[in-house]
């Protein structure tokens, strides 16, 4: 009988490597993308949006593949609406539109642009990073449109964990996010407040979904290209698409502190690489028709996207 997953275990990439919050963090190396005003953005809301941060040409092409990948039209509506594939351990992410790709080509073009390391540069102040072997999302309208609008705000650390977590995340826009195709919202004044918040909460709270009385959401746009990264600690969601003939798609990407001396973690990052093969955890159900295998060979880097593998050292 499957059971849910811990905290721990669908915990996004953290690190040990850093002991200093990175809202506390400061700069010692100079803003390669971000600006001073992006800066403090992110340091008091948790997030920040970095424009262009791949070209508009190269997320069009991402937005094709992940099409085909997934055997949907864009031109065609009744197509958009496949049952997925395999179920999630987390049930909220069932029919949530996770697309299983983790090694494309097109992903790793999108990892290995020099403007993308570079503002995960700006936001760990530090250039031996590791980039997270993630997916993709692809969130048609919604058939039902009387359902709630606002759907589920979480997140991905356990933040009962003391010391706090300390990790980033990120979302590529492939195709415009606005207000009616729904996309990340998030909760800043959590993130500004978290410690006075939990003191108001039980001791029993549920670490992964916050209490969102008297909380308000704010939601993001995005264009295509677009690179949102935001603090693991704050909490966030997608919201349902509700528009009548738009999709949402999107690249997850982010990058933490490389751990080039876990020689078992090298190893698997690489093995991931070479099979095309999704992570081995299980929030990650995989793609029970092995497209990848079949279809894709080993994704060609560039010298920073094997730094950010990890098949050469920083």
């Amino acid at each position: 009988m499957r059971t849910e997953p811990t905290a721990k275990e669908i915990s996004h990439p953290t690190s040990a490597k850093v002991t200093t919050q990175l809202k506390d963090i400061r700069k010692t190396l100079p803003l390669r993308v971000l600006s001073e005003d992006d800066w403090q953005h992110w340091i008091t809301k948790g997030y920040v949006i970095v424009k262009d941060a791949v070209p508009p040409e190269q997320a069009a092409r991402t937005a094709a593949m992940l099409w085909a990948f997934d055997e949907k039209d864009p031109n065609n509506p009744a197509t958009w609406y496949a049952p997925q594939r395999r179920a999630h351990v987390r049930a909220e992410l069932n029919n949530a539109g996770m697309i299983e790709i983790y090694n494309h080509q097109l992903l790793w073009d999108n990892r290995q642009t020099p403007r993308v390391y570079d503002a995960f540069v700006d936001i760990w102040d530090r250039t031996d990073l590791w980039v997270a072997i993630d997916r993709a999302n692809l969130n048609p309208p919604r058939k039902d449109k009387s359902g709630n609008p606002d759907g589920f705000i979480h997140w991905d650390v356990d933040t009962k964990a003391r010391p706090l977590p300390i990790g980033v995340q990120g979302v590529l826009s492939l195709l415009p996010q606005t207000a009616e195709t729904g996309g990340f919202q998030c909760v800043p004044y959590l993130f500004e407040h978290f410690e006075d918040w939990v003191k108001t909460q039980p001791e029993d709270r549920n670490p992964l979904l916050p209490d969102m009385t008297g909380l308000a959401r704010e939601n993001i746009s995005m264009a295509p290209g677009d690179l949102l990264i935001f603090n693991s600690l704050l909490a966030h969601g997608v919201r349902p698409n509700f528009s009548e003939n738009q999709v949402r798609m999107a690249q997850y990407i982010s990058m933490y502190p490389a751990d080039e001396d876990n020689a078992d973690e090298v190893a698997e990052r690489i093995r991931l690489w070479q099979e095309r093969d999704h992570p081995q955890r299980p929030d990650f159900p995989g793609d029970p028709r092995g497209w990848e295998k079949a279809h894709c060979e080993p994704a060609e880097l560039s010298e920073l996207g094997e730094r950010l593998l990890g098949v050469k050292r920083w």
